[in-house]
């Protein structure tokens, strides 16, 4: 079976994705510092709602390395399918941080501008942090679209395509929250220009109010993707069509009755299938074969289990 049958394989996946995680890190946390200072010194609402969004993305590059190193451990006796699923619990809390520390911190402070507005200064400060971090940003998010790319090419399909449907919630998180970061800079600036042209501070409260908003929907939509890979949501057409190909392309199965495919971790899959076997053995010899097979299945490192059973004559063949 082939390695594109899946998203990502692997140690080759782990180890870009970590790449990816620490490029964005390093980032973020350069990032985070100076907004932080630059929204002291300015008073904008809309640096601080930056600010706040950087420290969020930091703080989940932290859960999202927890997530690569607590999924790439083996299965044992007590994890039959191995630990696999734990890259999307702590990509979960990783996206309840970037909502409740980025989305409503920005929120409610933009809304307490409105209220009771603050006179900004210092706007050169506002505009050179803000350079400097779009720089950083499109470093970060430019690590994130090769590995993206690369990966999309393998399977001929589009960047937001495959990043949108990708098991790896390492590098959708990433991919998601850099472009997030970039189009929140260019509100930021937005909101600061218009405040020191406008001399109002009714632009930057809404430049802030804005960027969490921004901020809730990437959440939102990444609370949602790691949550239908943790209940077991069906692969794509695609990729069930890929391994249907590659299993009848052995030669010790004839034909295939049944297929169920599972994630189980980011590449990971769970294969079940009903198959005629090629030849005539008796029962007993079936059986080895069988296991044989599930086996060599495993081994290829996008399987984490294989369980095979015998189809029955009036069961109808599977076609890729």
């Amino acid at each position: 079976m082939s390695a594109t049958a899946v998203n990502e394989s692997g140690s080759k996946r782990v180890n870009s994705s970590l790449l990816t995680v620490l490029v964005a890190f390093t980032a973020n946390v350069l990032i985070a510092i100076a907004k932080s200072v630059a929204a002291a010194i300015t008073s904008s609402a809309s640096m601080l709602a930056e600010a706040a969004h950087s420290w969020a993305d930091a703080g989940n590059e932290i859960f999202l390395l927890i997530a690569d190193r607590r999924s790439d451990r083996g299965r044992d006796s007590g994890h039959p399918m191995g630990f696999g699923r734990e890259a999307y619990v702590w990509s979960m809390f990783a996206a309840f941080g970037l909502f409740t520390a980025g989305a409503v911190v920005s929120i409610w402070h933009g809304i307490q501008q409105l209220l009771e507005p603050e006179e900004a200064s210092n706007y050169l400060v506002a505009y050179v942090v803000l350079a400097i971090a779009f720089v950083l940003e499109g470093i970060s998010f430019t690590q994130a679209t090769i590995q993206a790319r690369r990966l999309a090419a393998a399977q001929d399909r589009s960047v937001p395509r495959f990043v949108l449907n990708t098991s790896d919630p390492t590098l959708r998180a990433v991919f998601a929250e850099d472009a997030a970061a970039l189009i929140g800079i260019t509100i930021a600036f937005t909101g600061v220009a218009l405040h020191q042209v406008t001399g109002s501070a009714t632009p930057d409260a809404v430049g802030s109010i804005l960027v969490g908003v921004l901020l809730a929907v990437v959440a939102v939509f990444l609370i949602d993707r790691n949550r239908r890979f943790l209940v077991g949501e069906a692969v794509r057409p695609e990729v069930r069509q890929r391994v249907l190909r590659d299993l009848l392309a052995r030669p010790d199965i004839e034909r295939i009755t049944y297929l169920h495919l599972e994630f189980v971790g980011p590449g990971r899959l769970y294969l079940v299938a009903s198959v005629d076997m090629v030849g005539d053995d008796v029962e007993p010899s079936l059986a080895v074969r069988l296991r044989h097979v599930e086996r060599e299945l495993e081994l290829q490192e996008h399987i984490e289990e294989a369980v095979l059973t015998l189809a029955t004559p009036d069961e109808v063949s599977l076609t890729p």
